[in-house]
């Protein structure tokens, strides 16, 4: 018999082929002469000689350097805008008028006094070159701390030298570094008043204090006018930190301002701002947001004399009056715009960004066509189906028993947005309240007799009395989520599948699909979307980088014609309140769905619920809204959450202007005083109304009795309709069992499940339904102004216990 060839087994050793070369000599006999027609410009700048890497990296460093240095020597110059000092006192004892009057002092250096309601004071250097404007915040006034700090280049932080800050000014640091802290300075006035040993004491402790809060800060002392040099000195060479969202915009602080009324209407007018052009070129036609008031157009910019000028020559760009001296005292913002002003640019109607800032939606917009045949059997059949049996009174028409709804549908009618884990029991206990409440509403009427000093401690006491029980209401329902989250009771009056219609079951929430365009609300038609919203953040930021904008340059003194301002704006300029505008990039006044991600802020204990009106600083914009609470993770559905979680970052979603990222945003609730309270901080996330949230409901059961895998489950349901309604939805339990319905049991409820194990008698047995929700359209951008926070003792005491 002949030997078969050998055959090598499965098992056989498989060696690595031999790599040929990948040294350049292989290469050159492989390509046998033939040479790439395409060179490659990247390998060469990868292949470059150690020196020349070297050299290289030399010259990015100095370019760095450069511009660094062109950036410091610009602030503040004859060519720059003048450096602009925000004072924060920080402690009701610190002593910012000294501390202004020690800046005042300084040898061959002219005051320049405040105009209009800004206030603050101007101080100009020839000899140094360099001019200053010092404008101070309003103690307590967190609007106008925030507000000044956005367009601020340093800020000058007073501590009191034997507390450092108080309670108030703790809540006016969170804010700050929250929102995004700027360059800063801490001074400590008034310490020579205390002896010499407990000043040095005194100093020792408030560095041990502000180790924390500012790693690298330096404590500079303000009694003398040689230490207020000093500190000028450090403001105009320190490095300058940037904020991300004010390095792209063009933004400017009013110096001065006037209001021209229209013709139709005293109420709304003209308003003529003046001020120093920061960070980018101001173009005519862009729209303009004046923080706390809205977005308007501008129709022409004006370019009157510098009040501020170092020296009467005329600025580049600009027309300056050749008679002005620099020793001159506070020219006033009206007479200064009477003079000789030269008209910089018009805006062009073509070119000028609208105000629309919502799609009008068309109901006619969809296409009209005659129905076929099979259409019309399919809404008849429908019909037919849709009919129902419902008790009226006799002699009732059958036009009027159409609008008769029966027990059930009012049950599907309800609004599901509004708190769906209530059970029906405690919204009939609520209304029970209200009844008895309104009873009693006479009798304290009747009882007028008392004295009116016992009346008025009595009702402030009752007051207190009711919150305090809507604080323990909400705690308990925060309590209750944690424990159950999610979980709700099945109505017994009302049929679950009636109640839970608007929901459906999902194999998996991770993988099961879910269209981002189905049944959207109605809502959606007003706002705008971007088809890549990434691609065109890139492209505007690109454009800033790169391109040069036409308009008003850096640094130059400008007057903008905002139209149809109301005279409110004004008024709050008279009372003394910064007056900020920042030009809006394209697309920024338009509303859609934006998602922040933030924190809890740890000073903040009391629940927050969903829905719940809060108030939004993102960026250069405030406004007021109800947001939703959702989970962040990288799949496309997002579980919502009941409450604002103090232990992990949550995505909370509004309907609000466009605003490309990055920009800080802060979340503030108001208390019933008026106060507004700290509750978490975060940036902003992405804009995208196809985020989708959904919102789980669970449905608990208890096993009634067990056998081997399978179960009879009770509690779940109360009739046998709805048993087999939710028949295809997975069951699992809280030990991690998954099962499905087998079949009801009887007309009660119970049914017969089936699970990939035995179950133990101490499990529950859970049913998971979901619904896609969305915000409500609660934006609003007129917010009220805050209490002034309660000043009270030092904060220090407690930090140096903590570091201890």
């Amino acid at each position: 018999m002949a030997a078969g060839a050998h055959r090598a087994g499965p098992l056989k050793q498989q060696n690595k082929a031999h790599k040929g070369g990948k040294h350049s000599g292989s290469s050159q006999r492989r390509a046998g002469g033939r040479v790439p027609v395409k060179a490659q410009p990247r390998r060469r700048l990868r292949d470059l000689s150690r020196v020349d890497r070297r050299h290289q990296a030399l010259q990015l460093r100095r370019q760095r350097k450069e511009a660094v240095l062109a950036e410091k020597r610009s602030l503040g110059s004859r060519d720059g805008p003048p450096h602009l000092v925000a004072v924060v006192p920080l402690h009701s004892r610190a002593a910012a008028h000294d501390t202004l009057r020690l800046l005042q002092s300084q040898d061959s250096a002219v005051v320049r006094a405040g105009e209009g309601g800004a206030g603050g004071f101007a101080l100009l250097c020839p000899r140094l070159k360099q001019r200053w404007r010092f404008v101070t915040a309003q103690a307590g006034d967190l609007h106008a701390v925030l507000d000044l700090a956005k367009v601020a280049d340093s800020l000058l932080f007073i501590l009191d030298p034997v507390d450092g800050w108080d309670s108030s000014g703790e809540h006016c640091l969170s804010c700050l570094f929250a929102q995004g802290l700027p360059s800063y300075a801490l001074a400590v006035p008034g310490g020579t008043d205390l002896p010499p040993k407990k000043w040095i004491d005194a100093r020792k402790k408030l560095a041990k204090a502000i180790e924390k809060r500012f790693p690298e800060a330096k404590l500079f002392p303000l009694n003398t006018e040689q230490e207020s040099l000093l500190l000028l000195r450090h403001l105009s060479t320190q490095k300058q930190r940037h904020l991300a969202f004010r390095d792209r915009r063009a933004h400017l602080l009013a110096y001065a301002a006037e209001f021209v009324p229209g013709q139709e209407s005293d109420l709304v007018g003209t308003l003529k701002v003046s001020g120093f052009v920061r960070r980018q070129p101001f173009d005519v036609n862009s729209l303009v947001h004046i923080v706390g008031h809205g977005d308007f157009q501008v129709s022409q910019v004006d370019a009157p004399p510098d009040p501020l000028s170092l020296n009467p020559r005329v600025a580049k760009g600009q027309k300056r009056n050749q008679d002005m001296e620099v020793q001159d005292d506070s020219v006033n913002g009206t007479d200064e715009m009477e003079e000789d002003v030269k008209v910089l640019m018009k805006a062009d109607p073509s070119k000028q960004e609208s105000l629309q800032s919502e799609v009008v939606p068309d109901p006619m917009e969809g296409e009209q066509t005659w129905p076929t045949e099979e259409e019309l059997q399919e809404a008849e059949d429908s019909l037919k189906a849709s009919r129902r049996v419902v008790k009226v009174p006799k002699g009732t028409s059958k036009y009027q028993a159409a609008w008769i709804v029966d027990d059930g549908e009012e049950g599907s009618e309800k609004d599901d947005d509004e708190d769906d884990d209530i059970d029906d029991y405690l919204m009939e206990e609520a209304v029970s309240q209200d009844g008895e409440s309104s009873e009693e509403e006479p009798g304290e009427e009747e009882s007028e007799t008392m004295t009116v000093s016992e009346c008025l401690r009595d009702d402030q006491y009752d007051e207190k009395m009711e919150e305090d029980e809507q604080m323990l209401e909400r705690y308990k329902q925060e309590r209750m989520d944690e424990m159950f989250p999610d979980e709700v009771d099945t109505p017994r009056d009302i049929p679950a599948r009636v109640r839970f219609q608007k929901y459906r079951g999902l194999k998996s929430f991770r993988t099961s699909p879910w269209d981002p365009k189905e049944n959207l609300p109605r809502d959606y038609a007003r706002i705008f979307q971007f088809q890549d919203f990434s691609r065109t953040r890139k492209h505007l930021f690109r454009q800033i980088e790169k391109e040069e904008t036409e308009g008003a340059s850096v640094g130059w003194y400008i007057t903008l014609h905002v139209c149809n301002v109301p005279v409110s704006v004004m008024e709050s300029f008279k009372e003394g309140k910064p007056l900020v505008l920042f030009s809006l990039l394209p697309h920024e006044q338009k509303m859609s769905v934006l998602n922040f991600l933030v924190r809890r802020h740890p000073s903040n204990t009391e629940p927050v619920r969903a829905k719940e009106e809060l108030i939004f600083h993102c960026g250069f914009r405030r406004f007021r809204a109800s947001p939703l609470f959702s989970q962040h993770t990288s799949a496309d559905k997002h579980k919502l959450e009941r409450f604002l979680r103090p232990d992990a970052a949550l995505v909370v979603t509004v309907y609000a202007p466009i605003t490309f990222p990055p920009a800080s945003v802060l979340l503030f609730k108001q208390r019933s005083n008026g106060m507004h309270d700290l509750i978490a901080t975060g940036s902003l996330l992405s804009v995208d109304p196809d985020r989708i949230v959904i919102k789980r409901l669970v449905l608990s059961g208890h096993p009634f009795k067990i056998f081997t895998k399978t179960a009879v489950v009770r509690y779940m349901f109360f009739n046998r309709d709805d048993v087999m309604w939710f028949k295809p939805v997975e069951l699992r339990t809280k030990w991690g069992r998954r099962g499905h319905i087998k079949e009801p049991l009887g007309t009660h409820g119970h049914m017969k499940c089936h699970f990939d194990g035995q179950l133990k008698s101490q499990d529950t047995v859970l049913l998971n339904l979901y619904k896609r929700v969305f915000p409500k359209w609660t934006y609003d951008p007129h917010v009220p102004e805050p209490v002034p926070w309660v000043r009270s003792e030092s904060a220090l005491p407690e930090q140096e216990v903590e570091m201890e």
